[in-house]
């Protein structure tokens, strides 16, 4: 027998069952640090335990502006990943990144993979589709800003949890009179403090729809309504009934250790507040402000969705759409769901959860659901879509923290910022033309 023919062979098959078994490896980049990280790498591992075609390799590049910077700048190397996070606020940025994205639904479609927009919950994708309805990117966190409050404190207090901001200032006067250190904080302050308020109350925040009509849009934040609901809060902070405790997330322990007995921010830190709060505590929808509306319209979602890019090969796409209906389906989305705090994105998965028991058992958990489908989205209450709102919410929050520091009224502030926005509108109009 000849032994070096035979090993040749022998070689050259491994090679080729190592080829034919090669997986397609699918690269995913986000911007879930921590807790969520590790649940996002959970969901990676479970789809690629699943099949055996494909690997979905996820990748933390940092926060949601970091992510979203270092996905423009590697498509331009056209070193990019299949599939990025990207946060609401950048929809506009990505619409606009010609032939740069493959809108989803036509991934899905051209993948041959089933797809029905109806599955999803209407609140969620409409604020990430075409005019002519086309969904542009997967909905995957999608939260919306709820008001946390410490039943605890509030019951030593002797005051429910409130329904209004009248009565959000009477709990707050009435948990620093029983010996807390502030009553109320809040964080993601353009996102909670303008953008809902102003959806929660049917006000808009610019002309053309919000920017969903055109990006020739020009704020209109700078009302009298706004205005009078932020001057009212900052003369709060003068009894410490109101705290500012930073952008973001930076005033959750200001809550989870109590200090501050309510805190509105994103339904998404039910799973950090579960772990940290040593206290019994609950969520309920935004505070009305009765001197504006005589009911709540909607809330508006915050929190990020998958953008696939354009550049890869065809078959890596039946990849990315196999993962995109894991992704999607009821068991993954109610788990995450259950975990995060995040919404679920389909009436299968809300569902699935209700018959699991969980808002028995975790009551309060189904509010901010029951926030975004409260009413039909109206122009003024489907969402934002402005161009360079990133660079914008930092200036808002510039403005704002002129206000709590007490070198602004509201309407100074808010002046400013719509100004200042403006000019960023006028520069990205010009560059998307």
């Amino acid at each position: 027998m000849n032994w070096k023919i035979l090993s040749m062979s022998a070689s050259a098959l491994a090679v080729s069952a190592s080829v034919a078994f090669a997986q397609t490896e699918i690269q995913w980049w986000h911007a879930m640090g921590g807790t969520n990280g590790e649940r996002v790498d959970k969901i990676a591992a479970d789809f690629n335990a699943s099949q055996s075609d494909y690997k979905v390799v996820p990748t933390y590049k940092g926060n949601y502006t970091e992510t979203m910077t270092a996905a423009v700048a590697a498509f331009r190397a056209k070193e990019h990943p299949h599939l990025v996070q990207v946060f609401e606020v950048g929809t506009a940025t990505m619409m606009a990144a010609e032939g740069a994205i493959y809108p989803v639904e036509k991934l899905m479609n051209d993948a041959g993979e089933s797809f029905d927009k109806s599955d999803f919950l209407p609140a969620v994708i409409s604020y990430y589709q075409t005019p002519e309805g086309e969904l542009l990117s997967m909905p995957f966190n999608s939260s919306t800003p709820v008001l946390w409050y410490n039943a605890d404190a509030l019951e030593a207090a002797g005051v429910t949890p409130p329904e209004t901001w009248d009565e959000v200032k009477t709990a707050a006067k009435a948990l620093v009179d029983n010996g807390m250190e502030c009553g109320i904080s809040f964080g993601w302050q353009s996102w909670v403090m303008i953008e809902n308020y102003s959806a929660w109350h049917d006000i808009g925040l610019g002309t053309k729809e919000n920017g969903f009509a055109g990006f020739d849009t020009e704020f209109t934040f700078n009302n009298d309504q706004v205005a009078a609901r932020l001057d009212d809060v900052a003369a709060m902070s003068k009894d410490n009934l109101f705290k500012y405790g930073g952008r973001r997330g930076d005033s959750l322990p200001m809550f989870t250790n109590g200090e501050c007995g309510m805190w509105m921010n994103s339904s998404a830190y039910y799973g950090s507040i579960k772990s940290q709060a040593e206290f019994k505590f609950g969520q309920t929808m935004l505070p009305l402000d009765t001197s504006v509306a005589d009911a709540p319209q909607n809330s508006i979602i915050g929190g990020a969705t998958l953008w696939a890019l354009a550049g890869h090969a065809d078959e890596e796409y039946k990849g990315v759409a196999k993962f995109m209906t894991y992704l999607s389906s009821p068991e993954v989305q109610a788990w995450w769901h259950q975990e995060t705090g995040y919404v679920p994105i389909t009436t299968a998965a809300y569902e699935l959860s209700k018959t699991q028991g969980f808002y028995d058992s975790n009551p309060g958990t189904d509010t901010a659901i029951k926030q975004l489908s409260l009413n039909t989205p109206t122009p003024n209450s489907r969402g934002l879509r402005f161009g360079n709102f990133v660079q914008v919410r930092d200036i808002i929050n510039e403005e704002m923290e002129a206000l709590w520091a007490g070198d602004k009224t509201a309407k100074e502030a808010l002046d400013a910022a719509a100004e200042r926005g403006n000019a960023l509108l006028r520069k990205f109009e010009r560059s998307a033309n």
